[in-house]
């Protein structure tokens, strides 16, 4: 497994890297198989009265990305309660893969190399004619690929990325589709509505 660790307004020491190594080796150890590569971002706040350590990580796990975050007044509690946090996604993640619901086998959600799994998916151009150029300084741009799927597909990745929202393509119309976490509890739908 391949472990990427960043840091924000700190340096990453030895014993830091040491520490998150570590305890994100012993959450994702039971899940080698699956598990490609996992991105840490380490950050503090930059105002020092305010007491904020994050740990954020990202995993990539046979194409979906699963993602925790935490935050407390210390970075070695953070790394801890991201790597419970983490461990406790992977296992709902393994035990959906092996609990069918009755309906066989699991999609395959692509093997070892991703850019297998965008063939035909993606233009072997994305820019085109166009001249790359930086967007606004206040817009953060993110791109990623969006392979078919149905809403229980879809809710289910909701649950492993640990966001309040989920864009995704929409397996029998191909439209775009945004599930959400209502703030009254449950989920929501959005999508186009046909002209």
């Amino acid at each position: 497994m391949k472990l990427l660790i960043h840091g924000r307004n700190l340096d990453v020491t030895p014993a830091i890297r040491d520490y998150t190594e570590a305890k994100l080796g012993k959450a994702i150890n039971h899940y080698e198989g699956l598990v490609k590569e996992a991105d840490v971002h380490l950050s503090v706040a930059r105002n020092p009265r305010v007491a904020q350590q994050t740990a954020e990580v990202t995993v990539y796990a046979n194409g979906l990305v699963i993602r925790a975050q935490e935050r407390s007044e210390n970075l070695y509690a953070s790394i801890d309660m991201v790597a419970g946090k983490l461990g406790r996604q992977l296992r709902r993640y393994k035990d959906r893969l092996s609990d069918h619901h009755g309906t066989g086998p699991a999609p395959d959600r692509g093997d070892d190399t991703e850019q297998a799994s965008l063939e035909g998916i993606l233009p072997d151009d994305l820019i085109g004619n166009r001249e790359p150029a930086l967007p606004v300084p206040a817009v953060r741009r993110k791109y990623f690929s969006m392979p078919a799927m149905t809403l229980e597909e879809a809710l289910h990745q909701l649950e492993l990325i640990d966001h309040d929202f989920y864009v995704f393509r929409e397996a029998s119309s191909g439209g775009l589709q945004v599930v959400y976490r209502r703030n009254h509890g449950g989920v929501g739908v959005i999508q186009p509505q046909e002209s």
